[in-house]
């Protein structure tokens, strides 16, 4: 299910695609066919993987004929095989061809980004380790994005610089190090937000303990040195693997102890799930 953030974002994001797509209007398809002819069709699933957008989809083209009949032959979220119907649908002929591009374009993204994530999401499956997004979305597809990542059952980092503290190296620099960044940064904002701080030593996690991070960052460290930071830690805060995080490692990443593994590919090179639109004979 969508939330009114979500689906705010995908009424913004549909409309720019159709602006960009349709603009005037589809010249081919008004051109050829008539305006009252209605057909039925179908999306399937060209490929193993897990569904999301299907709700994003089923927009696009009421966008263009509010009468659409939209039968959803899978549940969002749903695991799927080659060959599987996803949704079966009957509009204005036009609709169906005019609408076809760019409700694909989102259904077949989200559907990739939700694929990737079940994948990771299962390789920790039995620890108690979960798998975070990051923000390395395609810009402005921010909320969708994270929406098939929960989608395909992996969790949500930070949505923006916004809503949780992250102290980098940079920042760290700036301050003068871990405990007086820590220290400026909650004499300015509110008691309920989370800070995390990046490490990449175990000195730096220890600092970082001292000064009460609620997360942190264990970054680009080998197993060895996370399952030492981990028992330095000792529960005193939630701790974050980061950094070179394929799926042949996450078992041995999750074994460490650490409590999230952020996975930037997730979103920001996943490939598209091969969804076609066919016409019903």
């Amino acid at each position: 299910m969508m939330n009114a953030q979500e689906l705010e974002a995908a009424k913004t994001l549909i409309q720019l695609a159709l602006d960009e797509d349709v603009a005037t209007g589809d010249i081919t398809t008004d051109n050829l066919i008539p305006a009252e002819t209605r057909r039925k069709a179908y999306m399937v699933a060209k490929a193993d993987g897990v569904i999301a957008g299907l709700p994003i989809a089923e927009m696009v083209f009421r966008h263009f004929d509010e009468s659409l009949v939209w039968e959803p032959q899978v549940e969002e979220g749903a695991r799927v095989t080659n060959g599987t119907v996803l949704v079966r649908f009957e509009a204005s002929y036009r609709a169906l061809l005019t609408a076809e591009r760019t409700a694909l374009n989102f259904f077949q993204r989200l559907s990739g980004i939700a694929t990737m994530s079940a994948k990771y999401a299962d390789a920790v499956k039995d620890t108690k380790t979960v798998i975070l997004d990051t923000r390395k979305t395609l810009p402005g597809f921010r909320m969708l994005d994270k929406y098939a990542v929960k989608t395909g059952g992996a969790s949500n980092h930070r949505i923006g610089l916004y809503d949780m503290v992250m102290i980098k190296d940079n920042h760290i620099e700036v301050a003068g190090g871990i405990t007086p960044a820590v220290e400026q940064i909650k004499s300015k904002i509110p008691a309920d937000i989370k800070i995390e701080v990046e490490t990449t030593t175990l000195e730096q996690v220890q600092e970082a303990v001292d000064a009460k991070a609620d997360i942190i960052m264990l970054d680009n460290m080998d197993n060895e040195t996370m399952t030492k930071a981990v028992q330095l830690i000792d529960g005193r805060a939630k701790v974050e693997a980061s950094g070179n995080m394929t799926i042949e490692r996450l078992k041995g990443v999750a074994a460490t102890g650490v409590d999230y593994i952020s996975i930037g590919a997730l979103t920001h090179s996943v490939q598209a799930m091969d969804i076609s639109q066919r016409l019903e004979e």
